[in-house]
């Protein structure tokens, strides 16, 4: 079949519209129980922090509530084989009293309870404030901030039917070139959808492989396709 192969790619950047962060709230206890207890009070002086700046009850959602034992039970060492008790005739201890065994005492040790929130914020620019508030309330913020687009599925889409328009037009002008005209589509597959500035890695790592894209702009959210396209001379 005659015919041209092309890649069609495409950036469309949009303006944040919301943020998230993750934290964590730690307490430690001699026990399970009241290490959840405290984490329960701990968890709602952090939330009441926030709630304060304008975050709704919605906005916080708990990932995960783990309870860890910081010692595992231990058991005390048994006595030494010169301790051990001598065996009577007929396989009884000469000085036992009759009764079950004593068992070993068994020690236990503290527990450590931690909640995993995400915040989202409806307001990005002020994630950074509402994250240092819920630091000094008692949170620890783990990872990085995250920020995105209301809408991300549709963000996604019009990049990739933005590839794809690309690909047609980099197939006529190829076809052009050759003295023929485009047909009707072969195949199209996507190759890559990706997002949170993945576009700029690859560039910075294959400069050639991918066209210049869309003007950056400081604080745009990246969104960027590429399809592979093959078409038909007519």
């Amino acid at each position: 079949m005659e015919g041209v192969t092309v890649i069609g790619e495409a950036v469309r950047r949009v303006l944040p519209e919301r943020a998230e962060f993750v934290i964590e709230i730690a307490a430690t206890a001699m026990s399970a129980a009241q290490a959840l207890r405290d984490n329960q009070a701990k968890t709602m002086q952090v939330s009441q922090t926030v709630h304060a700046l304008g975050v709704q009850p919605a906005d916080i959602q708990t990932i995960s509530l783990k309870v860890h034992s910081l010692s595992p039970p231990v058991m005390q060492s048994l006595p030494g084989y010169a301790a051990m008790p001598q065996i009577g005739p007929g396989g009884f201890s000469p000085f036992s009293t009759g009764g079950s065994a004593v068992q070993p005492d068994v020690q236990f040790g503290s527990y450590y309870a931690v909640n995993t929130l995400r915040v989202n914020v409806r307001e990005p620019g002020r994630a950074g404030e509402l994250a240092d508030a819920a630091a000094r309330a008692g949170a620890t913020i783990t990872g990085a901030f995250c920020f995105r687009t209301a809408d991300e599925a549709s963000a996604r889409r019009a990049a990739l039917e933005a590839a794809g328009t690309d690909a047609r037009k980099k197939a006529e002008v190829l076809a052009t070139a050759a003295g023929k005209k485009v047909g009707d589509v072969v195949a199209i597959s996507e190759d890559i959808v990706a997002s949170n500035g993945v576009y700029t890695a690859l560039r910075a790592t294959m400069p050639f492989a991918f066209g210049a894209g869309a003007q950056e702009v400081a604080g745009d959210l990246e969104y960027y396709a590429r399809v592979s396209a093959n078409f038909r001379f007519q």
